[in-house]
């Protein structure tokens, strides 16, 4: 039998069976595909956890369709990214899978009629992702519209007849033959290929139309009533210019005149019409330097100024629904927890439906009513699912169970937790505690620092390929997730207090935070471990760097080293310093030096494990090089560097992100809990017998 004969796409939308994935236990002790009791976590189980990733509600409220991230089995499957499955449910928990197996879904929608899920594919003979559409009854997927570069974001209209699409510029074709010859030379940052708009009719022969606006659009929405439409543009596809210049602009499809021109000061999020198109909800940045953008705004379609509905919210919003014309509903993220309230358009009669300490959700979707919601959730025993809620509802009810072999776990004990900075500040976060803890027993501590820094851990699943959770918990360890000081969730200003203090005071909260564990008989001083990607692999830098002699083991990951070449190497520069350093290079030197972790290389003393995938834009691979490179040369502690080819700036594809779990926690063992000294065997274990494998095939 094939081995991928299971994994068959099932693209008719019917009942023909349910893929069946098989998950292993020992680490190192049986293959992936086999099957045994256990009841703590290991890397193969994080291997094989699923989750909801997206969720749409149908019109009346009635039906809600989702897609399910389903990893790729490493060593069995084909190398990649997971694949993602369409799933219907129906309010009352009964489910349907629809397109199953090896697919890859995207962009899900209803039609406006209710009739059918749209989607985004490439399946068959297309040569580009194209915009499909299945019917919830059940049948084949149609495709309804196809392009020459593809089918982007899209928004349909009133009626469903009509659809405004993203698609990029085509390639040259005068540098597609030259590059055949041999002039294949690339002009960095010149040669860019715009995404632009246009206007196509379903199931027709007829030629979409280009709406020739000035700039890269990156994301639009058709109105409730009438032909217009809000597009985000930027004045050019650079990443830098994604984040810090895309405004908002009204555009009648029509004439294709700009009739609106919402001048949004920093950051952009969610963006949402009113039902009777006279009103757009936006999630913008408070100002220019706001790191992420968590504001409540609303702005008349027809011009006229932007209102914060939500002044001085010591929280972040993340999500926005109207629920009416005149009400919106809005999911917030307020410490470690997240809150669902309501508040009408000129920001009186604020109510909230779900307070803070209770729940994590993200992603709300509301019926055209506006009296059924649903959202994406998690908990400390569960990854992310999908949830309903009522009008009148007391709380939200979990609706799919994606990992059902989660029951069978067992699982440490974790809570949010508030200390003290040395300067007074509460800080607050997250702590795993050792499954099966005794009561006056000191414990080995991995410190789990999360990027951005304008993000922040919240009380829910907290276990995935970089992130020890509960993996680390079942090996006797603790596990702290602190959110320091320019975290979100706590509004603003606090998400403001590292501008201009890079690895300053933000660092020292994590410190901080080990002294309060240690002070607690938690955690043996002696034992310390520090883990994180991107700003938290600067911060693990830092650690094994500036504070090393309070970390005896530590693992970075896309991390930064030398920022003054960070300056010079990353792709958004002026987000950097917009919302983080608040200073040019040239304006302070000193600063970006000694506030580089290689300026205290000569102070490592700590073992440290650096990962970067190789194709990085974000934090260029000589970050990690340079580092390696200067504790390498001075000897004085172990240090070895992990490229993973083809991946970026954090690893997708399933090899790649159980080779890293597997990395990550036989470096802490060994230095936390082993022997320590020179570094454990470069080769890994990755529990299955290749030379059986070799001889099957």
């Amino acid at each position: 039998m094939n081995r991928h004969g299971n994994r068959r796409a099932d693209l008719t939308g019917g009942l023909r069976g349910r893929v069946v994935l098989l998950w292993s236990v020992a680490l190192g002790a049986v293959g992936l595909t086999q099957v045994r009791a256990t009841d703590v976590f290991t890397p193969s189980h994080v291997a094989k956890v699923r989750g909801v990733v997206s969720a749409e509600i149908s019109p009346d409220g009635k039906h809600i369709a989702y897609l399910l991230a389903v990893p790729r089995q490493p060593y069995e499957d084909e190398n990649g990214s997971p694949w993602i499955e369409l799933h219907m449910i129906d309010s009352d928990g009964t489910s349907r899978p629809f397109i199953t197996g090896e697919v890859n879904v995207g962009s899900i929608t209803w039609t406006p009629d209710g009739e059918g899920i749209a989607f985004l594919a490439k399946r068959g003979n297309d040569e580009h992702q194209a915009l499909y559409v299945i019917p919830l009854r059940g049948g084949e997927a149609t495709r309804v519209l196809s392009h020459d570069t593809g089918v982007g974001a899209y928004s349909f209209n009133g009626d469903g007849s009509r659809v405004a699409f993203l698609s990029k510029d085509e390639k040259p074709k005068d540098k597609e033959k030259l590059g055949k010859k041999g002039f294949n030379a690339e002009i960095f940052e010149e040669e860019l290929r715009f995404t632009r708009v246009w206007i196509g009719t379903l199931n027709s022969d007829d030629e979409p139309k280009l709406l020739e606006l000035d700039g890269n659009a990156s994301e639009l929405h058709w109105s409730p009533t009438t032909d217009k439409l809000a597009v985000a543009l930027a004045p050019t596809p650079l990443i830098d210019d994604h984040y810090m210049k895309r405004k908002v602009r009204v555009v009648d499809i029509k004439s294709g005149e700009i009739v609106a021109r919402i001048e949004n000061p920093g950051k952009l999020g969610q963006v949402a019409w009113s039902p009777d198109g006279k009103h757009l909800a936006m999630v913008l940045a408070g100002d220019l330097n706001d790191p992420s953008p968590g504001r409540l705004m609303v702005a008349p379609a027809s011009d006229g100024p932007l209102q914060d509905i939500l002044p001085n919210y010591k929280g972040h919003v993340t999500g926005v629904a109207w629920q009416d014309d005149e009400t919106v509903m809005f999911v917030g993220d307020e410490g470690v927890w997240t809150t669902l309230g309501e508040i009408r358009f000129d920001g009186s009669a604020r109510k909230t439906h779900i307070p803070a300490g209770k729940h994590v959700f993200r992603g709300l979707r509301l019926s055209k009513d506006g009296h059924t919601g649903v959202m994406i959730g998690s908990s400390p025993t569960h990854a992310t699912e999908l949830f309903v809620m009522r009008h009148g509802d007391s709380g939200p009810r979990r609706l799919t169970d994606s990992n059902p072999w989660m029951k069978d776990m067992r699982f440490a004990g974790q809570e949010p937790i508030t200390y003290q900075a040395r300067d007074g500040l509460d800080i607050e976060g997250i702590l795993i505690h050792p499954l099966d803890e005794q009561p006056g027993q000191r414990y080995p501590l991995i410190v789990a620092v999360h990027g951005g820094p304008e993000a922040h851990h919240s009380n829910g699943w907290m276990t995935s390929y970089s992130g020890p959770g509960q993996v680390a918990a079942a090996e006797g360890y603790a596990v702290f997730y602190p959110n320091y000081r320019a975290s979100t969730g706590r509004g603003v200003e606090f998400s403001k207090l590292d501008h201009g203090d890079p690895a300053g005071k933000e660092f020292d909260d994590l410190v901080d935070g080990v002294d309060h564990l240690v002070s607690m008989g938690l955690v043996d001083r002696d034992r310390v471990g520090v883990t994180g990607g991107s700003y938290g692999g600067y911060a693990t830098a830092w650690c094994s760097t500036y504070y090393s002699e309070r970390f005896a083991a530590g693992v970075m990951f896309v991390g930064l080293s030398d920022l003054i070449a960070k300056v010079g190497t990353t792709d958004i520069p002026n987000e950097m310093t917009l919302v983080h350093w608040r200073k040019h290079l040239w304006d302070d030197w000193e600063l970006f030096l000694n506030r580089s972790p290689i300026r205290y290389v000569q102070k490592a003393k700590t073992p440290l494990l650096i990962l970067h995938g190789k194709d990085d834009t974000r934090v260029h691979p000589s970050q990690s090089m340079e580092l390696y490179r200067n504790l390498k040369t001075i000897g004085q502690t172990p240090v070895r560097l992990v490229w993973y080819p083809g991946e970026g700036h954090g690893n997708r594809k399933a090899g790649a992100r159980y080779d890293y779990n597997l990395r990550m926690m036989r470096w802490f063992n060994h230095y936390l809990k082993g022997k320590g000294g020179d570094p454990p065997p470069h080769k890994l274990d990755y529990g299955f017998d290749e030379e059986d494998e070799e001889e099957d095939g």
